[in-house]
């Protein structure tokens, strides 16, 4: 069986879809900063497409040689990006930075584990200093 109109349709243009997306839509370029952090843009990529089409008959019978009617159709598809953030690799430290949200709820997530550790720490510390009772002064 031959293939139909639209499959060309569709195949070519799915092919320029795919040409205009890559990883590096998605996942951009590494730029390292003089202090040795490396930061990467992060992107939401959506792409939408249709396509569509008809056999059509004229006046009278129009018929191809083929046997087939002719065929109308068309396509269409949209990509679209958006910034999420920028993901900064350094110092033995990865963070996502967003580009929307709250900046300030997202930097207390990011302190609360080294602020638990002090804490940690100083309340180890206080116990141990109660333990130990001090010599009397001569």
């Amino acid at each position: 069986m031959a293939e139909h109109p639209i499959e060309n349709l569709m195949k070519t243009a799915m092919e320029n879809i795919k040409d205009m997306i890559d990883v590096n839509t998605i996942v951009g370029d590494p730029v390292e900063t003089p202090d040795g952090s490396v930061i990467m843009p992060v992107s939401r990529v959506s792409c939408g497409f249709a396509a569509g089409g008809a056999d059509y008959q004229t006046n009278g019978d129009s018929r191809t040689e083929e046997n087939s009617l002719p065929f109308g159709g068309g396509s269409g598809g949209g990509v679209s990006v958006r910034p999420v953030g920028f993901l900064v690799v350094g110092q033995n430290t990865v963070r996502l930075l967003p580009v929307d949200g709250n900046p300030v709820a997202e930097r207390l997530i990011d302190i609360a584990p080294d602020l638990l550790e002090r804490l940690q720490s100083m309340m180890q510390q206080k116990r141990s200093d109660a333990s130990c009772p001090e010599s009397p002064l001569v």
